[in-house]
């Protein structure tokens, strides 16, 4: 019997390096096909797996499409990892669009134009930023809420239109939204989005480890013949579960408890955090992926381990120092002056206040005025009705099975999104024959109800154009529903243009 061959992309990423260890644990039954670009830290990297039998490591680029192309051919599965992610992709947005649509275009192409459609099954990692700003008290969601990236936010408008590309390209597909990985790589960062996110702002993430389970488990499913119908050609969230969700300012107070800082006015302003325009949420269907693939182990001790190894021996001198008279206020003052500097780099919070960058104010505190009365930490009281939900409609029947769905359930739909199903006929029962729709806006595009029922996507011209959701909810109903509870229908809103597109690449 012929191995499974699989192609990882993204290999040396902190998702794709554990992912190749989960992987050659079953070396004996697959052939893995890296692609990596021959910077000196990739091949310091990958040096030590460049012996491996049935492991192939081509040197290029996901840009590239002779590259991918040589990794996908006679491929059985892709594992498409690979990526320009934040905070990087923060600071070159145009390189971010083209490497992270480009790639998902190039493994499309390649398995087309080698005729293997029937053969590969391409698995993308997409990414929870794509539904954007979810904070209370609109924090729990599911797959089939509207998308809606952040605003500036271009790595996730990237992988949006990779997503809409991938789902729409006639290919075996499977969309698995990666939240916040926990890890040594999470607990390296240093850079001014940790300020982007709001201090009530929630994420139940998931570990490095665990999420490279979930693909091991994955690749073993498909060779076993045991995956099942329902889960290629769906869109899955992948989360850690009840014992990765907190909210951002619960981990502050865990963190900096740790290394004895009880204080958090200590380390840190409130004004310094944004109140809006992040992502994030709690996960009302993440189990249906555990579910299918059995990956959950590590709960946020994982990360608060990584946290103060990274530390090392700053710990125990700051345990000791918080411990004396006034300690706490000295450890957490030399804390202080490095995040301070911080929101003033090219990304950060304070420089978009004191530099005046209105487009920026409104995005992330949605007024000048909204910003100054912003109360002291010390004064701040945290959200904490954490359990309670409130229910996104998706403007159809979901209770009818998929093989009933038909063409009044698609109109009803589009009729809640502000627009209109063009279509006068439609197969009873198909999730991705196109139809025609038209948005509020008049413009008329051609979508799948696997698009826009389980994807929650919608017009790809308002997508493209640029970040118009003030407008947008007062003509969309289900979009007013994670719009309104954030945002006054009064407030100063501001269509936000776009300077990079799918079209760029």
């Amino acid at each position: 019997m012929p191995k499974q061959r699989i192609f990882l992309s993204g290999v040396t990423g902190a998702m794709g390096f554990p992912s190749l260890k989960a992987l050659l644990e079953d070396k004996d039954e697959i052939e893995l096909v890296l692609l990596a670009r021959p910077s000196e830290e990739n091949k310091k990297k990958l040096k030590p797996f460049s012996g491996t039998a049935g492991l192939t490591i081509v040197w290029g680029d996901l840009t590239n499409y002779n590259d991918v192309k040589t990794c996908v051919q006679n491929t059985d599965i892709v594992l498409h990892l690979g990526g320009l992610v934040s905070p990087k992709a923060d600071y070159q947005p145009e390189l971010a669009m083209r490497i992270n649509i480009g790639s998902t275009v190039n493994i499309v192409r390649a398995v087309k134009e080698l005729n293997q459609v029937d053969k590969t099954h391409v698995v993308f990692i997409g990414t929870v930023a794509e539904t954007g700003e979810r904070m209370p008290p609109i924090h729990w969601g599911r797959v089939g809420d509207p998308i809606k990236p952040a605003i500036f936010d271009y790595y996730a408008v990237s992988k949006t239109a990779a997503e809409r590309h991938l789902i729409e390209s006639g290919t075996k597909w499977v969309s698995l939204r990666q939240t916040g990985i926990i890890g040594p790589v999470m607990a390296d960062i240093e850079d001014a989005i940790m300020f982007h996110q709001g201090l009530d702002n929630v994420l139940e993430y998931a570990s490095d480890r665990d999420s490279a389970v979930m693909l091991r488990n994955l690749c073993r499913k498909e060779r076993s013949g045991s995956l099942g119908n329902n889960f290629w050609g769906h869109i899955f969230n992948i989360g850690g579960g009840e014992s990765c969700r907190i909210s951002a300012y619960n981990l502050y107070k865990k963190l900096f408890g740790e290394i004895g800082i009880t204080n958090l006015s200590y380390v840190m302003d409130s004004n310094w955090s944004a109140t809006r325009n992040f992502h994030g949420q709690y996960y009302l269907d993440s189990d249906k992926l555990n579910d299918i693939l059995c990956f959950r182990n590590d709960s946020m001790d994982y990360f608060y381990e990584a946290y103060l190894k990274k530390l090392g021996g700053i710990t125990a001198m700051a345990r000791l120092i918080t411990k004396l008279p006034g300690g706490q206020k000295m450890m957490g003052s030399i804390i202080k002056k490095r995040f301070h500097k911080l929101t003033k780099t090219e990304n950060g919070t304070m420089r978009f206040a004191e530099e005046n960058m209105e487009d920026h104010i409104i995005a992330f505190w949605g007024s000048k005025e909204a910003y100054k009365a912003i109360p002291p930490m010390d004064k701040f009281i945290p959200f904490s009705d954490y359990d309670k939900v409130v229910h996104i409609d998706h403007g159809y029947d979901e209770s009818k099975p998929e093989a009933e769905l038909n063409l009044d359930d698609v109109k009803e739909a589009a009729k809640f999104r502000g627009g209109e199903c063009l279509s006068n006929n439609m197969t009873t029962g198909s999730w991705t024959e196109k139809l025609k729709f038209r948005c509020a806006f008049g413009h008329e595009f051609d979508a799948s109800p696997r698009l826009v029922l389980e994807g929650g996507h919608w017009c790809p011209v308002c997508e493209r154009e640029s970040w118009n959701y003030h407008e947008r909810a007062k003509v969309d109903p289900f979009f007013a529903q994670v719009w309104y509870p954030l945002h006054d229908k009064n407030e100063k809103g501001r269509k936000h243009p776009k300077k990079f597109s799918e079209l760029n690449i």
